[in-house]
């Protein structure tokens, strides 16, 4: 089966260990190969080798040193949870040879607790607190993959790229921060391969989750002791339209029951954010916090145009000023003016990687799409086009549901993004083409028929050539070019 270890991978550890080692052997060789690693091991180690790691020589970098590493834990978000973290993971950890391990954003290991032999262990092979076990830093291992592919993962003996570590399994889990939905830690517990045991996977995904679940506690009790605070800044407006926001824009509290974002993004600089329809709003600095109140916009919307049928080198126009685009980012932008009313992170995500899919790099994308674009022209919570879109597939979409074929110069240009393998777009592409082809051929207008005969998938539709047969005069050249 492709993407896995196979259905001939041993259940016991070091069996189990032998039979990985053949495969990372074949893969790193390029020789044949008993199996194919698991999806997510194939995918970390194409990253780490792409960060030039070394499989045979690897060694994590040391970051911080002791008195960095205490400063660096005493600000960190999850310091507070950490004693949670040591009753729900500690005694398991210790019964079962384990170590529990937590880390930063970055893979930096800030806590590491747990059985004495196994720390004796991990302090030989460099696995130790102010050391960063990112991917780029010592290639795939559960924490840095984890926090690589935001979701918990499990990774045994081979499975690590760097030889030094195929002693040891872990398994680890992200854990995001409730406030901003960034990553912010990874929880881990490893141990010798000979631990190795499947449930370890689900205990960790657990303590992540209740990892989030008690700092969304300590948000909540931070927003109601921020909304007293500041509630008379919001009491100052006298009625008018306002909003209290949190430091990273969350809206905690308004003046009226109307329709406002969940979260406002703050500017880098200026005082000025979008509100979607609702038009713009200023800010004011507070000790704590933002007082938000709506304003007029000061000018237009602006006019997005996207000619993306038959793009191979897509090209936006935002207010006639071309804007030269990657596919990724063409294939966002189609799918936002498809859905006018806005999708979220993680329906994007799906829609552009299926099932695979990841709201992180979606967001990273977004965010690159936005600085490319100017930061106003897409809205968050949920991402949404704030400009005029004038698109040629809406036009032929729009065209087919009043009854109308779209003209003949449109036809020619071909398929939506035709190099794009999004899932999305692809059914949208098909869609687009089946609907077309099916009003084109029961129109029968000729100039129709030919222009989408014109097209790479028109020119291989025989069933277009016999209507373009009946219906083009006996004297129209165009039917010696057609060879009928």
């Amino acid at each position: 089966m492709p993407g896995s270890e196979g259905p001939t991978a041993p259940a016991d550890p070091l069996e189990r260990a032998r039979y990985l080692e053949r495969i990372r052997e074949a893969v790193l060789s390029g020789s044949a190969s008993p199996a194919a690693p698991r999806d997510v091991v194939s995918a970390s180690w194409r990253r780490s080798l792409d960060a030039r790691v070394d499989p045979d020589h690897g060694r994590p970098w040391q970051v911080f040193g002791t008195e960095e590493l205490d400063a660096v834990r005493g600000s960190h978000l999850l310091a507070p949870v950490l004693p949670m973290l040591r009753r729900t993971l500690l005694d398991v950890a210790d019964e079962a040879v384990h170590m529990m391990i937590v880390t930063d954003a970055r893979g930096h290991i800030l806590w590491r607790e747990g059985h004495a032999d196994v720390l004796r262990r991990a302090d030989a092979v460099a696995l130790v607190e102010g050391t960063r076990w990112s991917e780029d830093s010592i290639g795939t291992n559960a924490m840095g993959t984890a926090l690589a592919s935001g979701r918990a993962v499990q990774i045994h003996s081979a499975e690590h790229l760097v030889k030094l570590y195929h002693a040891w399994t872990c398994a680890a889990a992200p854990i995001h921060d409730p406030d901003s939905g960034d990553v912010v830690a990874a929880v881990d517990l490893t141990g010798p391969l000979r631990t190795f045991h499947p449930s370890t996977l689900a205990l960790v995904r657990a303590a992540a989750e209740l990892a989030e679940v008690a700092l969304r506690g300590r948000l909540v009790e931070h927003d109601e002791r921020l909304r007293a605070r500041n509630q008379p800044h919001l009491d100052g407006l006298h009625g008018a339209p306002g909003a209290l926001l949190s430091p990273r824009g969350r809206v905690l509290s308004t003046t009226d029951t109307g329709s406002w974002p969940e979260r406002v993004t703050i500017p880098e600089q200026g005082d000025r954010v979008d509100l979607g329809e609702h038009g713009e709003g200023v800010l004011e600095p507070l000790v704590e916090g933002w007082l938000l109140r709506p304003v007029r916009r000061t000018s237009a919307r602006p006019s997005l145009a996207l000619a993306f049928l038959g793009a191979e080198r897509p090209v936006a126009r935002l207010d006639g000023r071309p804007v030269r685009l990657s596919l990724r980012h063409a294939e966002l932008l189609a799918l936002l003016a498809l859905h006018p009313d806005g999708l979220t992170a993680e329906r994007l995500a799906y829609a552009l990687y299926g099932d695979a899919g990841n709201p992180v790099t979606v967001r990273s994308e977004v965010h690159r799409l936005r600085a490319a674009l100017g930061p106003t022209h897409i809205s968050t919570q949920p991402y949404r086009l704030r400009a005029r879109v004038d698109a040629d597939f809406l036009d032929v979409r729009a065209a087919l549901r009043a009854g109308r074929l779209p003209a003949p110069a449109v036809l020619r240009r071909g398929a939506l993004l035709p190099t794009s393998d999004a899932p999305a777009v692809r059914e949208e592409r098909d869609h687009l083409e089946a609907a077309v082809r099916s009003a084109v051929l029961r129109r029968g207008d000729a100039e129709a028929v030919w222009a989408l005969a014109r097209t790479e998938a028109g020119a291989a539709d025989p069933e277009l050539a016999a209507r373009l047969r009946r219906l083009l005069p006996v004297a129209d050249p165009r039917r010696d070019e057609l060879g009928v």
